[in-house]
């Protein structure tokens, strides 16, 4: 295969090696990022892997295969009045049509790779199907494909600088590395290189100031939740979403660390029922926005609870595709970076931003309920609005029938409803395995044949049993609270958790809610489930802190950092002071004792500073007594005790003015004393000092000390 490293190195030919298989690695790794969005169509995912594999058996046996470049001109033609077709009627999205065209393109182009810049638009490539991975997907999962993308990518970038130097310097260039040297290098330095790329993008992305983001939201797909949540739905939707288990959102409600509440999350009422499908007619009114960003969502409407029990929480929704915002019982406020929010007469809240779909708000709500008693004393006539809830299709004769037979012995309305609620909780059984065959009268069917069903059939049986008896009534599609994640101190709610439920109106309370659906079989929590919360902590903080990082959230970290580092600075000032305080009462007692008795603090203070002085000079006074005592005993260590006389004879005959210089050897020190007495006395003593330092002669070094005392003699007259 040609290439621009010089073809008469062996070591360049192990480069070339390494480059083209860390080249189809990164290609491989930003296929792995499509494939863990979970986006991919199997066929798609299934060709391209076919591809991949063929690629990788070629190259581990160093096999060439390549489509001729006339087939691949013809081939690249041909795709473009394909990719018109799958737009318009195969994929009906840009987005998977454009990717199922950068897969082609990546395919062709794998085998026909002949030039550097087929191979540099291969890298292109790569990161074209990573950029396309991150629009596709908010998982956190996207991390470590992303990740290991980038290990394979920083590799294969030191390979083709590597190549390039190689060919630039051609034979005059220094061998590169090669075999299992090279191997070795690049594993030590690309995690070093992306741990390095890592944190310094993790710096820069919270610092950076925020913008608004959205510019491929238009492209990302939507979610099967959304048809739950529109103004029109007909029956069994719910129960098909009840069956997904992925996550729809996440809630923390403040001050709640254990769980212990159990709520419904509102998303849209249902009003108009036709026998099949439920239809919401609400007109929807624009909510006033607070100076402080807050949009008020209730003005103490007539109906409103005397009692208020308010809770403030924190919603990160999933991308689900649906505008409807997901809130607790009596909202009212909501906060969120959205430009518009509206209310419909049922109580639904929309986001009118088509920037910013939902996904994370704050809000508060009134979760106050009037009690029983209260109910029953509510004698308050209807008022005239109400008629749309009483609406009801042409019914089986015996759905009224049983209505009236449930609620015989009932005096007032909340009796009424509460004996429904009982009767179908205690009569019928929750089953999400229904026919996909459409019967004639669904309600008919569930009350009086198959008597099971999921929640939107209770819901609406129990909704339709009250409008024939009179009272008001609606459906309400939502989530029941799901399962609690002491990690993050969130309820994880998911798409099983999705539910129908049904508010009864009283006119002194307003709407009431009641759960006429029988609580599902538990599932048993596996020796996984652990695990699972820890993955989910994971997930939330990869949607709320990097996903849906906006202004909010960096203004929020900056205040918590100044809060934090005022704190320490707050610790270190109260640390130092009490040291401070510390010490000057200590030196206060000290004082006063020292003032008693100074003679005995003196001495006590001398000794201190002698024993200073002794611990101080202790290495140095070792060193003097282990001369002094290698002089007077030099056969036991002649080298070192020849150093320790020469050193002496040294210093005394320095003090006639003949110095030895450092480059001097101990013979030419010799030459250069005058006084020829000395100088032969020196010379002598030179002959023993390199037997003994050089020669380790014991006799010798025995000699060195009288030797010395005639120098010094000798130098002192």
């Amino acid at each position: 295969m040609p290439s621009t490293a010089n073809p008469h190195s062996a070591a360049a030919l192990h480069l070339e090696h390494y480059f083209e298989t860390f080249l189809y690695l990164m290609v491989l790794a930003g296929f792995g990022t499509l494939v863990s969005t979970g986006t991919l169509d199997l066929p798609t995912m299934l060709a391209v892997l076919a591809a991949l594999a063929l690629r990788g058996y070629l190259l581990a046996r160093s096999r060439v295969w390549l489509i001729p470049e006339t087939w691949t001109n013809f081939l690249t033609l041909a795709y473009v009045a394909f990719y018109l077709a799958d737009y318009l009627l195969l994929s009906g999205a840009f987005l998977s049509a454009t990717v199922h065209l950068v897969l082609f393109v990546m395919v062709i182009r794998l085998f026909s790779v002949r030039r550097d810049r087929d191979r540099y638009f291969l890298a292109a490539i790569a990161f074209l199907m990573v950029l396309a991975a991150s629009v596709l997907t908010v998982d956190s999962l996207f991390l470590g494909a992303f990740a290991g993308f980038m290990l394979v990518a920083v590799v294969t970038f030191m390979l083709m600088e590597m190549r390039n130097a190689d060919a630039r310097a051609g034979a005059h260039s220094q061998e590169p590395p090669a075999g299992h040297s090279m191997a070795i290098s690049l594993t030590a330095a690309s995690p070093v290189i992306v741990a390095l790329i890592l944190l310094g993008a993790a710096g820069i992305f919270f610092v950076l100031p925020r913008i608004s983001a959205g510019y491929l939201s238009a492209y990302s797909p939507g979610n099967q939740v959304a048809t739950g949540f529109s103004d029109q739905v007909q029956l069994g939707q719910i129960g098909e979403i009840q069956q997904s288990d992925s996550v729809v959102m996440h809630v923390r409600i403040d001050g709640d660390t254990q769980g212990k509440f159990d709520l419904k999350w509102r998303g849209i009422a249902l009003n108009l029922f036709d026998g099949r499908t439920w239809t919401n007619p609400h007109q929807q009114h624009l909510a006033p926005r607070w100076p402080d960003g807050r949009f008020v969502l209730s003005l103490g409407a007539p109906g409103a609870p005397r009692i208020g029990r308010f809770i403030q929480y924190h919603v990160l929704m999933e991308p689900v595709g649906t505008n409807v915002f997901f809130l607790a019982a009596m909202p009212q406020t909501l906060q969120g970076d959205y430009r518009a929010v509206s209310v419909d007469g049922g109580g639904a809240v929309f986001d009118l931003d088509p920037v910013h779909p939902p996904t994370a708000y704050e809000a508060t709500s009134n979760i106050a309920t009037p009690s029983p008693a209260d109910l029953r004393r509510d004698a308050m006539p209807y008022p005239p609005e109400m008629r749309d809830y009483l609406q009801v299709p042409a019914l089986d004769t015996r759905i009224p029938k049983l209505a009236a037979q449930i609620t015989a012995s009932a005096a007032d309305n909340y009796d009424r409803a509460e004996a429904i609620e009982t009767y179908l909780r205690t009569h019928f059984g929750y089953t999400l395995q229904l026919s996909r065959a459409r019967p004639r009268d669904p309600l008919a069917e569930f009350l009086f044949e198959r008597k099971q069903g999921h929640c939107e059939y209770f819901a609406s049986a129990m909704a339709i049993m009250l409008r024939t008896l009179g009272i008001p009534s609606r459906v309400v599609n939502g989530f029941r609270t799901g399962e609690f994640n002491d990690l993050t101190s969130q309820y994880v709610i998911r798409a099983r958790d999705a539910h129908s439920w049904v508010e009864a109106y009283f006119p002194g309370y307003g709407w009431v809610s009641f759960d006429p659906t029988p609580a599902a079989a538990a599932s048993g929590r596996g020796a996984w489930d652990r695990m699972g919360l820890y993955l989910d902590a994971l997930a939330s903080f990869w949607r709320e802190w990097v996903i849906e990082y906006d202004v909010h959230h960096q203004q929020q970290l900056g205040e918590e950092a100044s809060y934090v580092g005022r704190s320490w600075v707050r610790q270190a000032r109260h640390w130092a002071r009490r040291r401070y305080e510390s010490w000057l009462e200590g030196a206060h007692r000290l004082q006063s004792k020292v003032g008693n008795d100074p003679g005995r603090w003196a001495a006590t203070i001398a000794g201190i500073v002698l024993l200073f002085a002794l611990l101080v000079n202790l290495r140095r006074l070792g060193r003097m007594l282990r001369r002094r005592w290698l002089a007077q005993h030099p056969q036991n260590s002649p080298r070192l005790a020849a150093t320790v006389w020469y050193e002496r004879v040294l210093r005394s005959v320095a003090r006639r003015g003949w110095r030895r210089m450092p480059a001097q050897t101990a013979r030419e020190f010799v030459a250069l004393i005058e006084d020829e007495r000395v100088r032969d006395q020196v010379a002598q003593f030179t002959a023993h000092y390199e037997n003994a330092r050089f020669g380790g002669s014991a006799e010798d070094a025995g000699r060195l000390p009288d030797l010395c005392e005639k120098i010094e003699a000798s130098a002192r007259r």
